[in-house]
């Protein structure tokens, strides 16, 4: 077996194992999965985009805040699947006293739409959602944040 389909199978097994019960039925996976996840994909990112990341948080919610989807223009809360919020990364050296770290934000539920929705692993999309939501604040072009996912895999 080649090691492309060796890795193919444990990432099939792996997704197996997001969202089955020992008894076979099937679940949401939960918040803890998802950040389990999200430390997982920020770990498979190249290493000069990995450091730059050392000092953001990544939270998990079921949905974004109204206020937040209000001032993004969006109405439908399945919209948003996540959001970088705070100092720009590569400026936290500026930051003042008491200033909060930056945050990535993982939508949840909107996530998980996407998840049945598409087919793509949830391990995919919420690399996926790190690379784009950091790489909008390097100013990074969509080619740019695609070869950084290509080289996560």
């Amino acid at each position: 077996m080649s090691e492309r389909q060796t890795s193919e199978r444990q990432a099939g097994a792996r997704e197996r194992q997001t969202n089955e019960r020992p008894t076979g039925e099937t679940f949401a996976p939960d918040a803890a999965l998802f950040e389990a996840l999200a430390d997982e994909a920020m770990a498979r990112l190249p290493a000069q985009f990995r450091d730059l990341l050392g000092g953001v948080v990544v939270r998990v919610e079921d949905f974004a805040a109204e206020d937040v989807l209000a001032e993004f223009g969006i109405e439908d809360p399945f919209e948003l699947t996540g959001l970088y919020s705070g100092r720009p990364v590569g400026q936290q050296e500026q930051m003042a006293p008491g200033e909060l770290m930056p945050i990535i934000h993982l939508y949840r539920r909107p996530l998980l739409d996407e998840w049945v929705e598409t087919g793509v692993s949830l391990e995919a999309l919420i690399t996926h959602v790190i690379v784009h939501e950091v790489g909008h604040h390097f100013g990074l072009s969509d080619d740019d944040m695609h070869a950084i996912e290509d080289d996560a895999e």
